[in-house]
């Protein structure tokens, strides 16, 4: 949601409103996501202005970034088919007991179901 929000992207508005007054929570590979990117932006187009101011208002918000617990972030990739790095995402959401705000519906499936049933 945050690179929708970052890069003006159709999907801004609803991103705003689900990330608005907030309390941000990531998993400690969001920078290098981020920086992830602004790489593939730049490489489809994005003039490097747009992702440069990107870049710095995203180095403006505060965000909480966590440590996955490896094991965990493991287990839940293989019990809900995901990548390791979306299952950080989930690993966090259920760490934190919060819900999980991303436009992954494959993600959003799997955290409505880890949320409710955690084991």
């Amino acid at each position: 949601m945050l690179v929708s929000v970052l890069f003006q992207e159709s999907s801004r508005e609803e991103a705003v409103c689900a990330i608005a007054g907030k309390t941000l929570h990531a998993p400690m590979l969001l920078d290098s996501e981020m920086a992830n990117v602004a790489v593939k932006k730049s490489r489809a187009g994005v003039p490097a202005a747009v992702v440069g101011d990107a870049l710095a208002k995203y180095a403006e918000h505060t965000i909480e970034l966590h440590r996955p617990d490896v094991q965990a972030q493991y287990a839940l990739a293989m019990r809900y088919g995901l990548s390791a790095y979306d299952a950080a995402y989930l690993w966090l959401a259920g760490a934190l007991q919060s819900p999980l705000a991303s436009f992954d519906a494959r993600l959003v499936k799997a955290a409505r179901d880890y949320l409710a049933r955690p084991a």
